[in-house]
């Protein structure tokens, strides 16, 4: 009889263990889909913000190639207060690698950081060159890019819904090599249109090996999944690129024109001033949110979420810069969105095949 209570109670323990575990696993599940969707947030609000303003600064009387490149990283000091809420919860925020080597870690930040400058800099020229809308579908073409890169990289594995996403997405954007784009908001000549789209198509591919550099420099050297993590690599690389970018601007002369063009923008003094203010704000936001993705779950579903923003900021041009949304954009655009419901449907797959049955 007495064996019996025992191995009664051994099983309601058991019982129990089962079911304080599965209520931790899924804690922790709805736990990473919260930081799923505020860095979903962060990427999707702050890169459709940051092209528009983007845009509205070339529209109204900005010139200058640096500037519009420099908007894009130097807005790292609005992540100072964040690093600090990251040291207060995380005191020890170094592996031995990083602790022992601290040098390997900052030679990353900088290699990437200069890589990034450039990388900003074909993405303004772009920017400058197309329309809203061009831009942004030529844009999808980095997932393309971030595939390729991620299975010699990262080791991605590769499934049919996934497959079936890249191929998507890689057709919607060679569809807008035939487009001419009649009665958009930005008016250029055939050569700067293709000049443009080269250069966008560049950024793209050069952006995608970065994040792919990025998740393979978070799990062979810093191995910590921490707020603080993320805020620091993303401030170190935006510091190595603005100072890269502002040497460039002093290098080219274009600062001594800086002030004449605040003069003549066509919305005002504040207006410009507020324009690149909120541009740098809204490019940081993007690449916390963009890292953190990364650090989450990888580059390639960084790079995933990233397209899912595609119709937002061509959708933002038709209503404020009348952008035509033609019928190949169009094609183009659900083609898109249609690689991107492929990939996250695999996604969600994978997640049920992780999930753990609730006891009973």
């Amino acid at each position: 009889v007495k064996d019996d209570q025992e191995v009664e109670k051994l099983q309601e323990n058991y019982g129990e263990i089962k079911r304080q575990s599965s209520f931790l696993s899924l804690r922790r599940q709805y736990k990473w889909w919260l930081q799923m969707v505020i860095y979903a947030f962060f990427v999707l609000a702050g890169q459709s913000v940051g092209t528009i303003l983007g845009r509205l600064y070339f529209d109204n009387g900005g010139n200058s190639q640096w500037m519009g490149t420099l908007v894009q990283v130097v807005g790292f000091p609005v992540l100072f207060p964040f690093q600090c809420i990251g040291t207060a919860k995380h005191n020890d925020t170094g592996t031995n690698t990083t602790k022992r080597f601290p040098w390997i870690l900052a030679s990353i930040n900088v290699s990437i950081g200069i890589f990034l400058a450039a990388d900003c800099m074909l993405y303004t020229i772009g920017l400058q060159y197309l329309p809203v809308t061009t831009y942004n579908l030529i844009g999808a073409s980095q997932l393309g890019f971030n595939a390729v890169f991620s299975y010699f990289l990262n080791r991605q594995k590769f499934t049919p819904y996934i497959v079936n996403s890249l191929v998507l997405l890689t057709i919607s954007s060679v569809l807008l090599v035939f487009q001419t784009d009649p009665g958009d908001s930005n008016k250029t000549t055939k050569n700067k249109y293709v000049i443009g789209f080269l250069c966008t198509l560049a950024a793209s591919a050069g952006y995608a090996l970065m994040l792919s550099l990025t998740q393979l420099a978070f799990h062979k050297v810093i191995k910590k999944e921490t707020l603080r993590a993320v805020i620091d690599m993303t401030i170190y690389q935006s510091a190595v690129a603005s100072v890269s970018i502002v040497i460039g601007l002093f290098a080219s002369g274009e600062w001594r024109t800086l002030n004449r063009e605040m003069e003549e923008y066509k919305l005002g003094k504040v207006s410009y001033v507020m324009n690149l203010l909120w541009t740098a704000i809204s490019w940081e936001v993007f690449s916390v949110g963009c890292v953190g993705l990364i650090f989450k779950v990888s580059s390639l579903f960084s790079n995933v979420i990233s397209i899912l923003g595609l119709p937002v900021a061509p959708v933002l041009a038709v209503i404020l810069l009348h952008d035509e949304l033609t019928g190949l954009k169009t094609v183009a655009m659900l083609l898109a969105m249609w690689g991107f419901v492929s990939y996250m449907y695999q996604h969600y797959l994978d997640d049920l095949q992780m999930t753990p049955p609730v006891a009973k």
